[in-house]
């Protein structure tokens, strides 16, 4: 089986590392790079961050990371989310110092370097604010047709939004830097609230994950049974369930295996002006569009995704391929 060609793009907190483990974990993903950006945590947290996850994981150690932006395009940063992720991105978990190195070129021009030497063949996986693609696109806007798709993370169609009451935080935290790019023309997939918020990962779940994880990934079991217990906790007091949305880990096997959700095609507009709507995904839900811009997921089927991410982590390819 072809694996697929990816570049991820993170701001790497509690979610974004179990993406970059599973990303790393499964058989079915060829990472050619990592970009980091502000979001959840600095992008220089987010960067450390990144390669501690790398190294947990076994990931190969010529996987490049590209630093990125550091603040929106037009904006100020609000600062990280530590109220959800921690004072350090990862739930106040302490990993070993890293290795392994970011390159010295920036995401952006990563971004477009790569996909112009891979016509057709990456898909670009962005958990985080779009600011990195957006900035790639404007220095080289030929991207947006060669690129196999962008699936996203982010947005809100016909659910509420979890920073505003209509706005979603990856497009909340940078508004112009998703407009730009939902009007670049590249294909989109919008794996938004929409999803995510149907997908929770509950205690049962980590306990299933540690019955069927081998000795070798216990440091990694070990690690992700913490950094979900601080998850969970910060979702029971702020959103009053204990449990986590799969948010980016999500967008990472919807890119690799579509047939785990439902879409509908949407011409997706991002207001960037508005005093309370800043970062809102707007579709015309009144009617279908002849013209459209993403490919929105509406539906998904939770238990085979959970129970695939449990695989997965686990280190069970054969379970992978029967789910």
């Amino acid at each position: 089986m072809t694996k697929s060609r990816m570049i991820m793009d993170v701001d790497t907190g509690i979610d974004d590392a179990l993406a970059l483990l599973f990303a790393v974990k499964s058989g079915d993903i060829q990472l050619e790079g990592i970009t980091t950006v502000f979001g959840n945590v600095s992008v220089e947290q987010a960067t450390q961050n990144t390669l501690q996850v790398l190294e947990l994981a076994g990931a190969p150690a010529d996987i490049p990371v590209a630093v990125g932006a550091g603040r929106p395009l037009f904006r100020e940063w609000l600062g990280p989310v530590e109220h959800i992720h921690g004072d350090n991105g990862i739930g106040g978990y302490k990993l070993p110092a890293p290795k392994r190195k970011p390159i010295e070129e920036h995401a952006a021009d990563f971004i477009v370097r790569k996909v112009n030497e891979h016509k057709q063949e990456l898909t670009l996986v962005f958990v985080g604010r779009l600011t990195n693609l957006a900035i790639a696109l404007a220095k080289d806007p030929s991207i947006a047709q060669k690129v196999k798709r962008l699936v996203l993370m982010g947005g809100a169609l016909r659910v509420p939004g979890n920073v505003t009451p209509v706005s979603e935080a990856n497009i909340w935290g940078d508004p112009e830097a998703a407009h730009r790019v939902f009007e670049s023309g590249m294909p989109i997939t919008m794996v938004g609230l929409d999803v995510t918020m149907k997908t929770i990962l509950r205690e049962e779940h980590v306990e299933q994950m540690k019955r069927q994880a081998s000795a070798d990934d216990e440091p990694m079991v070990s690690f992700v049974e913490q950094i979900l217990e601080y998850y969970f906790k910060a979702y029971e007091e702020h959103n009053g369930f204990y449990g986590s949305p799969l948010h980016d880990p999500m967008a990472v096997a919807v890119a690799v295996d579509p047939s785990l959700v439902e879409t509908e095609d949407h011409l997706i507009k991002i207001e960037t002006k508005g005093a309370l709507s800043a970062g809102a995904t707007l579709g015309d839900l009144r009617r279908a569009r002849a013209v459209t811009n993403a490919s929105v997921c509406v539906r998904v089927d939770s238990e085979r995704f959970i129970n695939k991410f449990i695989d997965v982590l686990a280190g069970n390819p054969s379970l992978q391929t029967q789910k």
